[in-house]
């Protein structure tokens, strides 16, 4: 018996049970072999993201033999009917697997930026190990020193920050060549440009994400479905509406200093093992905040996440 042959791919799209599968032969609509659906785990068996290996038929069909073992997964909480199992109340649905960075994209200016929402971002992306970029936008409605006072403090916590203005093409290309050969995760408030921006990038490639968002938040209890899509001059991006809605369901509240950049060394300076930050004395991180050494923006990100404030 002659082995059976198999390409590799990377999932592209997942719904309903088919997965679209780009590989170099193209692309090809595929089923997961039934012995795959047997595996019980806590999380989707296939998800944007995975490499997998296919067999293919002449029509264009195909099977997913095998799922590769995966680097990383950006997941949220599953959304369950009312008829579901109490024990799968936690299930993760899996945003994207094996990404490697995120892009979290805001405006300077129209809506200005909301920069809470892009700490909590910042604090996801530091639980999964996700390196991120931040995009701010629009920079040709503000001047440079406005832009600067916006954002200029992430490159001192050492995340990268892109100025970019669809408008005017400024960023673009520094844009285009930090997303090149790597498979990103745009996520960002509406209203800021991610549409005109991917369009900048590679023409028609904002369309197509924002038909994809449109889909995906018709309804209050539609499930997300992201979609990767192939960048000319390689790589993948993947436009993904769910991350907007994303809670820190996974992180436990004694977590969240270690998941900002500049409290992390702080925290064992502190008077009691098991400081909040909040109210105890003789706290590192409070006093970092009085002296200026940790921002009073970023303090206040993390005393509403800690608070449940999302």
């Amino acid at each position: 018996m002659h082995p059976l042959k198999t390409l590799p791919g990377i999932i592209l799209k997942a719904h309903s049970g088919f997965f679209t599968v780009h590989t170099e032969a193209g692309a090809f609509i595929c089923q997961l072999r039934g012995r795959l659906k047997k595996v019980r785990r806590s999380d989707d068996l296939a998800a944007i993201g995975d490499r997998v290996e296919i067999s293919t038929q002449p029509d264009g069909a195909g099977m997913i033999e095998a799922v590769l073992p995966r680097r990383s997964a950006l997941l949220r909480r599953a959304p369950f009917g009312g008829k579901r199992v109490k024990e799968e109340k936690d299930k993760a649905q899996v945003i994207i697997a094996n990404a490697d960075q995120a892009v979290f994209v805001f405006a300077c200016a129209e809506p200005g930026p909301h920069l809470r929402m892009l700490d909590r971002f910042l604090v996801l992306a530091e639980a999964e190990h996700l390196p991120a970029v931040i995009c701010a936008n629009k920079r040709d409605l503000v001047t440079p020193e406005v832009a600067q006072e916006l954002f200029g403090l992430y490159p001192l916590l050492g995340y990268r920050v892109i100025y970019t203005s669809a408008a005017t093409g400024a960023g673009v290309a520094e844009l285009r060549q930090a997303l090149k050969g790597k498979i990103s995760v745009f996520a960002g408030p509406s209203g800021v440009g991610k549409s005109s921006l991917l369009n900048a990038v590679q023409p028609g490639l904002g369309l197509r994400t924002r038909e994809v968002s449109q889909a995906t938040t018709k309804g209050l209890h539609t499930t997300v479905y992201p979609e990767l899509f192939p960048l000319d001059e390689g790589g993948f991006v993947a436009d993904t509406p769910g991350l907007r809605a994303l809670t820190l369901w996974d992180i436990e509240p004694e977590e969240l200093d270690g998941y900002f950049v500049e409290l992390r060394s702080l925290v064992s300076q502190c008077g009691f093992s098991d400081c909040t930050h909040i109210h105890e004395p003789g706290c590192a991180v409070r006093r970092a905040v009085e002296t200026g050494q940790v921002s009073s923006s970023r303090y206040d990100s993390y005393c509403r996440l800690r608070a449940g404030d999302f």
